[in-house]
């Protein structure tokens, strides 16, 4: 973000308010997450924060009822998921919901989708390593949590890590230095 100078903050400040409004509105404008941000903040109900998950749950459930037509397509559509998750946290700041959504991905890959990701070769090896990736991220966010919301996720991680160990992505959760377990860090 550029600095601005002293003596431009003093004029900026010094406008009339109708032409700050102005130019307020256009540079808002210019910046979508932004427009969501305080759409979110200013408009919304307390109730749209379940609803918003509830939009991103609903795309993941249709993601896993598709038979995707390869490994390669089905990490396509991963990657879309994980940018609605990402846009959704850049916009309401849930953390709690980012992790509980990741978790739903990543999970729900293994159990409705493990044709894919069973077995490591050519044909896996990138879906592998998102998946592989996608967990070490996760629990990089989960240990920075509060000892109780981390007991939240507990029993999901532990299963997350263990099918990640267990199938195709062994190898790259390997690489990573991934734990076999999550323990609870306070």
């Amino acid at each position: 973000m550029a600095k601005i100078d002293k003596a431009l903050q003093e004029a900026i400040l010094a406008m009339p308010f109708n032409i700050k409004d102005k130019l307020l509105l256009k540079l808002i404008a210019k910046d979508e997450i932004l427009i969501e941000q305080l759409s979110f903040q200013l408009i919304e109900s307390e109730n749209s924060l379940q609803t918003r998950r509830k939009v991103i749950e609903d795309a993941i459930d249709a993601l896993y009822k598709m038979q995707p037509f390869s490994s390669g397509y089905l990490m396509m559509d991963m990657r879309s998921i994980n940018a609605l998750i990402t846009e959704h946290y850049k916009v309401t700041k849930d953390k709690y919901g980012e992790i509980e959504l990741t978790l739903k991905l990543l999970l729900d890959c293994f159990e409705k989708q493990l044709s894919f990701i069973e077995q490591f070769n050519r044909k896996t090896e990138t879906l592998c390593a998102y998946v592989a990736k996608r967990t070490e991220a996760i629990l990089k966010k989960v240990v920075k949590m509060h000892p109780d919301e981390q007991f939240d996720f507990y029993t999901k991680l532990n299963n997350l890590l263990t099918f990640v160990h267990q199938y195709g992505s062994k190898y790259e959760a390997k690489t990573l230095g991934l734990p076999k377990n999550f323990e609870i860090i306070e």
